[in-house]
Order: structure tokens, then C-alpha cells, then sequence
């Protein structure tokens, strides 16, 4: 499995448990309200706001993950997709003038 793979599957691990996280939470403020804990306006907003946190915090986690896996990818040597596509013209450029090379030797 490559890296973008694996940082998939875990941002939807991520997004599955919080869909989990959400609808429990729902249950639970729906059983308050028919217990008569909180009204139902108060039951909405307290769903909303923690649905609102948890969003927020995955979000931070989730740059947080992709800002430690490139320093980590990049600690241990593997270029950058910008430095791979640098190379790349570098190499087109070099394959080009010794083409030119060659065909100027061979007039």
C-alpha cells in the first residue's frame, strides 16, 4: 500500500468515526429532550456545536498528519513531487541536446 493510500484509508477512518461520534450524539440528545432535560433548540445546538469542534479538530489533525508525513518522507530521503518533475525537464533537457549532438556529428 503506497503513503497516499494509507493517509487515505486513515482521513475516511477519521470521517467514519466521526459520522459514529455524530449520530450517538444525536441519540443521546434526542433521549434528553424526551426525558425532559433540555428543550429541543438547546438539543440542536448542543449537536451542532460539538459536530462543529469535532470538525474543527479533525481538520487541525488532519494538516497536522500530512504536515509530520512529508517531514518525515523528506527525513528520510524521498524527493518531493516538485523536485521529481524538476529532474524530469532536466532529463528532457540533457536527452534533447544529446540528440542534437548526435545528429550534428553525423552531418
Amino acid at each position: 500500500m503506497d503513503t497516499n493510500d494509507w493517509l487515505k484509508q486513515l482521513l475516511l477512518m477519521g470521517i467514519g468515526t466521526t459520522s459514529l461520534v455524530a449520530e450517538k450524539f444525536g441519540e443521546a440528545s434526542e433521549q434528553w429532550v424526551k426525558d425532559g432535560k433540555i428543550n429541543p433548540d438547546q438539543a440542536k445546538a448542543f449537536v451542532d456545536d460539538l459536530l462543529l469542534q469535532i470538525k474543527t479538530e479533525q481538520s487541525h489533525f488532519e494538516t497536522n498528519l500530512e504536515r509530520q508525513l512529508r517531514n518525515m518522507l523528506q527525513d528520510i530521503g524521498v524527493p518531493r513531487q516538485s523536485e521529481m518533475d524538476e529532474l524530469r525537464g532536466r532529463i528532457d533537457r540533457l536527452e534533447r541536446q544529446i540528440r542534437e549532438l548526435e545528429n550534428q556529428r553525423w552531418r
